[in-house]
């Protein structure tokens, strides 16, 4: 018997995640049926318990909807208690419904293992304070950065960040107009601004010539923002699409069991968006 899977979201036409999963699904033998399902917007608690009530074994999650998945879920993984937000629903033996949080590990195995960069005694600046920043800190502070400062538009949620995940390690929060040179070995935009063509209000000079800078964002093209650091003389610039296959394969290993390869699908999902330019 098949089993069905689904990713809710709204809007959910452009979602990669029934391809990368059916890509996931046919490696590795699995039986599942994965489809995309855009839900209103006041409708995600009925279409849920109707999904999981009527067979249906795992959600993921993506915007608007990870907080109500959050409050949708009967337990919380630790990752899902401190990203606050969950992109991963898995119904259990028991008939309870699990929520995880599966961002953090796939933003980590992105960049440390398909992009071999060690995080550890690195200065690191996260942009952003909403929840897609929260989601990914505390597996960023336990790769043992020296420094991680997140920087926000509005000062207040930055600091506000930084103190709920401070007994981790080693984190401040400003505003983008505090920032002062800082040679960053290491910098993530987790804004959306790339979405809308434009990058945040940042100076000059805060980046290390060695420095990776990284896009959670991902496109056929390289971002606004990851052209922004091109221009500033760094070398090294990555978008978000390596995270997201990452993220599915961990929720993918959650519901089935089995770890797939990311590596041919990553470039598959690369050849599909340029195709599709």
């Amino acid at each position: 018997m098949t089993d069905r899977y689904a990713v809710f979201g709204n809007p959910i036409a452009h979602s990669l995640s029934p391809t990368i999963h059916s890509s996931f699904a046919e490696q590795t033998g699995q039986d599942i049926n994965y489809l995309g399902r855009q839900v209103a917007l006041d409708q995600f608690d009925s279409e849920a318990r109707g999904f999981f009530e009527s067979g249906g074994l795992g959600l993921n999650i993506t915007v608007p909807f990870k907080l109500e998945a959050y409050n949708f879920a009967d337990q919380l993984s630790q990752a899902a208690r401190r990203a606050g937000a969950v992109n991963t629903l898995l119904r259990r033996q028991d008939g309870a419904v699990q929520g995880d949080n599966t961002d953090g590990i796939g933003l980590l195995r992105d960049i440390t293992g398909n992009l071999d960069y060690s995080i550890g005694g690195q200065r690191v600046l996260v942009l952003g304070a909403g929840g897609a920043v929260r989601g990914v800190l505390a597996p960023l502070l336990q790769q043992q950065p020296a420094q991680l400062l997140i920087a926000n538009r509005t000062a207040e949620k930055a600091r506000q960040l930084a103190q709920a995940f401070g007994s981790l390690g080693p984190v401040s929060g400003l505003g983008y107009e505090a920032l002062q040179d800082g040679s960053f070995d290491l910098v993530i935009n987790g804004t959306s601004a790339s979405l809308a063509g434009k990058i945040p209000a940042l100076p000059a000079g805060i980046l290390a010539p060695h420095a990776l800078v990284y896009d959670m964002v991902y496109g056929a093209e390289p971002t606004p923002f990851m052209n922004w650091a091109s221009a500033q003389g760094v070398a090294r610039v990555a978008d978000g699409l390596g995270m997201l296959v990452e993220q599915a394969a961990e929720s993918f290993l959650l519901w089935r069991g089995v770890m797939p390869q990311t590596a041919p699908v990553i470039r598959s999902m690369r050849e599909l968006l340029v195709q599709a330019r």
